[in-house]
Parts: C-alpha cells; structure tokens; sequence
C-alpha cells in the first residue's frame, strides 16, 4: 500500500485561497517528478465539479482522468496550513493531500485517512501539529488507538463452567491472551463481582491495567445459578478509551427488546454481529462498481450526492470487504470501504422512498459515478 514519508510533508504553508493551495501542492507533485506540468489544470478543473473536502481539516485535490497520461508515477504530496484554507461550505483545509494516480493504487491511503478522521482525538491534533515527523505519523495511523477488539480470539463459546468466577477468569484470560490486560487487570476482573443484566446474561467491567479496548464473550456449556439469578453467559468489557459504548447501546437493546436469548445458539460470527450492529430491516439490492480506478473521491461524491437526495435511512456495506455496513450519505465511511473495480456493494434502505432511492443508486452506479472521458 502507498504510504507517507517524511519527504513528502512540508510544515508551514500559507494560501489566500484553495486554488492557491492546490497550485501550491501541485507544483510539489511536479518538482518530484510525480506528475507533468499540465497536471494542476486537471485538479483545478476537478475541484470545479466536486469539492475534495474529505472532513476533519482535510483535503485531497487530484487530476481528471483525461489528465491521468501526465502522471509519470503515483504519489502524495501534502502541505500543511496552520491558518487553514477556505475550501468548501464554510469548512477549513489544514492538511492539503495532492494526489498523483496512476492507476487506483491511492485508495489504500484514502482508506487510512478515514481511519485518521474516525478518531477525534487524532484529527483534533492535525491544525497544531508541530513537526513533518509528527504529521506524517498522524497520516499513516502510527498513533490511532487500536481498534476495538472483538472476535473470535475474545469468545469462548459453550465453556464447561459451573459458577460465574469460572467465567469470568475465561473471559480475563481471553482478553489476556489478546493483548489487551496486564496481569493487574486479570487479577481486578477476579476480584470484581459481575452484574446480572436479566436474561441469563452478566456483565463484567474493568479500566484500570488495560492495554487496549476489548470485549470479550464466555457462553455456558449448561445453564446454572448464581445468587438465584440464572447464567448463560457473561461479557466483559475492558475500556481504554470509548469505543466500547456502541458494545453498551447494543447490550441495552438486546435486554430492552427481550432478545437476549439470540446469542444462546449463536455462532461466532453472528455474536459479534449481534454486540456491534444494529439489526436493519428495509428493502435491499446489491450493485457490482464498474468504475476502472473503484471508488477514489470523484465516483464516492457522486454516490453520496445521490443517496442524500432520498430521505430513507440508508446503508451500505462492501461485500468483497469486511461487509460491515455503514451510512450511505456519508462520504468518509464510504470511502473507507476501500472498494475497488468488481467489488460488489450491498445497499439496505428503510423509508418511504426507498424503493425510488435503489433505484436511482443502481443506475447512477451502472452509469459510472459521473466519470466518463475528460471528467
């Protein structure tokens, strides 16, 4: 995957506006050999049909695809602007991305500035960060915190056990053996009384001594007792930072709508799904991207523009991705399913005009996104 390196981070730029900046980055594009010099008119003549505001103080400027012959090799470049720059709806551009493509080898970084923006504390950083070094390492996600940790190495399903401290040890342990407690914080969870949350499900929490969010899920081979509450299994949650809480939302629903039950004769794959997604009902179509470089800004604008002109809620999810769903109308999640040329992507909508509104998706994606010869 295209990574940043310090040479291609200049600290210290400053722009009246965002053609300046873009004419700016451009030149850095060329004097690296990166691109001819006819580039920049394909990214000011791109920026004129879509904004290239990522969010969160980014912007990531490039060529048209009748300017794609001048680029000589695939690259970025990126300048950073203390003060900022105007650059689309009242929102400022700190961080200007040029990119040189070739091909669609720029997605796997695209991908990973929507993991840069997914972390407020991250991108809050971005406007004062003091170094090349620093900011380079923002931009390739060497200080994102880690994901939440939830799979299969955290679950332990149909365990022998007989009492609840058995559970909870195979649930320390679990997030032990992952990375994500110290000894101190194994030895907390023993030390701790669960909760009962109605169902035959127990909850167990622990924050201090933990190297890294993690849930973790240990299902009884038998149901037993516990203190006259039943038990059938148990989560334990070991917070770092926030990203447990979606993990909550969805424990208060399951308990809320008397579905605890579901996780019972649950595979792993499906109680994952059932403790971080929300269960959507609505009309569904799947669509297969056509467009030669997948998904890069232009085509992604494009079907956002179109999603948001429907009022139904709708999600999409890369099936030839991780296939975890999330908000059409939001052009960062969308470009953080990494969707290339093939890649098939299933829509849900839910609303009064979701019919319409998958109907309209599908043809603008076998239409081509907007992206046709010297666009």
């Amino acid at each position: 995957m295209l990574t940043l390196k310090i040479d291609d981070v200049q600290l210290g730029a400053a722009a009246a506006d965002k053609s300046e900046a873009i004419r700016l980055v451009a030149a850095r594009l060329t004097d690296a050999g990166l691109v001819a010099s006819g580039y920049v008119e394909g990214m000011l003549r791109r920026e004129a049909q879509t904004a290239t505001y990522l969010g969160s103080g980014i912007a990531i400027p490039h060529g048209t695809t009748d300017t794609r012959d001048l680029v000589q090799q695939t690259g970025v470049k990126v300048l950073h602007f203390r003060d900022g720059v105007e650059w689309a709806d009242g929102q400022k551009a700190y961080v200007v991305i040029g990119i040189a493509a070739k091909s669609d080898e720029h997605l796997g970084i695209l991908r990973q500035l929507t993991r840069v923006l997914s972390d407020d504390e991250v991108a809050a950083r971005l406007p004062g960060v003091q170094s090349a070094a620093d900011l380079t390492a923002l931009l390739n996600g060497e200080q994102l915190s880690q994901p939440l940790l939830l799979d299969d190495s955290t679950l332990l399903l149909d365990f022998p056990a007989q009492d609840l401290p058995a559970l909870q040890a195979a649930a320390a342990g679990l997030l032990r053996n992952a990375g994500a407690l110290a000894p101190a914080a194994v030895n907390a969870v023993l030390a701790t009384a669960a909760n009962p949350l109605g169902q035959g499900l127990w909850l167990a929490r622990v924050a201090d001594d933990v190297l890294r969010t993690g849930v973790a899920f240990v299902r009884t081979a038998q149901p037993f007792s516990h203190e006259g509450f039943p038990v059938q299994g148990l989560v334990l949650i070991a917070a770092r930072d926030g990203q447990h809480k979606p993990v909550l939302d969805r424990l208060i629903a399951l308990i809320s709508e008397q579905t605890v039950a579901s996780l019972w004769p649950a595979t792993g794959a499906e109680v994952v799904k059932l403790l971080t997604e929300e269960p959507r009902d609505g009309l569904e179509a799947t669509y297969t991207i056509i467009n030669p470089h997948g998904l890069h800004a232009r085509p992604s604008a494009m079907l956002v523009k179109t999603v948001k002109e429907f009022e139904s809620q709708i999600w999409v999810a890369n099936l030839d991705g991780d296939s975890k769903p999330v908000n059409a109308k939001s052009l960062m999640k969308l470009v953080s399913l990494g969707v290339r040329q093939g890649h098939r992507l299933h829509f849900t909508a839910q609303g009064n005009d979701a019919p319409v509104a998958l109907q309209r998706i599908g043809q603008a994606i076998a239409d081509g996104l907007g992206e046709g010869a010297g666009e």
